[in-house]
């Protein structure tokens, strides 16, 4: 995969820099646009790597009730602004022979969303992932997150949430499956 072009992010911030007043070589920004280089590359390192490197941990198995990870942190980038949204991911699945090692889940979970991203579409690329790789009966994803793209600029709204969710399988055909799931994500808990 394409490696991130430190040297070229480091222009472009030192020609932000110089577009919005400020003087790169005082103190304070001598070194910054390096720092901005770096922090793009971390931020958006799920770029550069397969989700599928965490498929090693798949133990066959005959549990067959739901398996559920809540609140697990993450934060993306939006796409739309290149601003951080940081949240909280819920995942739950209703396996068919198979379940996937707990820190997996959460290492998915990082794989999408360390890249430019829209929430909607970080939340579906993690449910389709599940459900093609896991083969289960069911996958239910649920993001919450908080977009400083709205929180801090724009409308700013401090504190909104925004909520998506993709359900797959049976918690999307069955009523009372997405009932019991979802009851037992129970997301607003507080």
């Amino acid at each position: 995969m394409k490696e991130v072009d430190l040297e070229r992010i480091e222009k472009a911030v030192l020609d932000i820099l110089e577009a919005v007043g400020e003087d790169p070589s005082r103190e304070g920004l001598k070194d910054t646009p390096a720092r901005v280089g770096r922090m793009y590359a971390e931020l958006l390192d799920g770029m550069r790597h397969d989700p599928s490197e965490h498929l090693s941990s798949i133990f066959h198995e005959t549990y067959d009730e739901i398996v559920l990870l809540r609140d697990i942190p993450f934060y993306s980038v939006c796409e739309h602004h290149m601003m951080p949204f940081i949240g909280k991911a819920h995942l739950a699945y209703l396996p068919h022979g198979r379940v996937l090692g707990v820190s997996k889940l959460a290492r998915i979970v990082d794989a999408f969303a360390r890249r430019l991203q829209v929430q909607e579409r970080l939340t579906d690329q993690i449910a389709d992932f599940l459900m093609t790789n896991l083969n289960p009966k069911g996958v239910a994803v649920i993001l919450e997150a908080s977009h400083s793209c709205m929180t801090i600029r724009g409308i700013k709204k401090p504190g909104a949430m925004m909520v998506t969710s993709s359900l797959r399988g049976i918690f999307k055909k069955d009523p009372r499956s997405r009932s019991e799931v979802l009851t037992l994500m129970h997301v607003d808990r507080s």
